[in-house]
């Protein structure tokens, strides 16, 4: 898989309330890959959930981010866990959570979901 660059793509900003703990959520509702298997178009829908630290990140780019999956061929699992660690390289937030849900293929439907730091519920 040639994924994406994330520190050349994502933008991020400061933090406008670093001393509070807020929640931040994206939703992208037309997130597109390839199933590494087949060649065939996979859809999701991908859910951003964080609590930002120093920086947030800028949605445009983000979104610019997840096109370049696009043409890729990627399993879900190492997709979802590649964008987390991606983000949380790229954004050193306090906690985040990154849900894959997936469109019905074969008659199944998958979700996905990475967290850090790891195992919080």
């Amino acid at each position: 898989m040639a994924k994406p660059n994330a520190a050349e793509t994502l933008e991020i900003f400061d933090n406008p309330a670093p001393g509070r703990d807020y929640e931040i959520l994206h939703v992208a509702h037309e997130f597109t890959s390839l199933c590494p298997v087949t060649g065939q178009p996979d859809f999701a829908t991908l859910t951003f959930r964080y609590v930002a630290d120093a920086k947030c990140v800028e949605l445009k780019s983000l979104k610019l981010y997840l096109q370049g999956y696009r043409n890729e061929g990627v399993f879900y699992e190492a997709l979802v866990n590649q964008l987390l660690d991606d983000l949380v390289d790229v954004l050193a937030p306090r906690s985040m959570e990154i849900v894959g849900e997936f469109s019905v293929r074969g008659g199944m439907s998958s979700v996905v979901t990475a967290r850090f730091p790891d195992g919080t519920p």
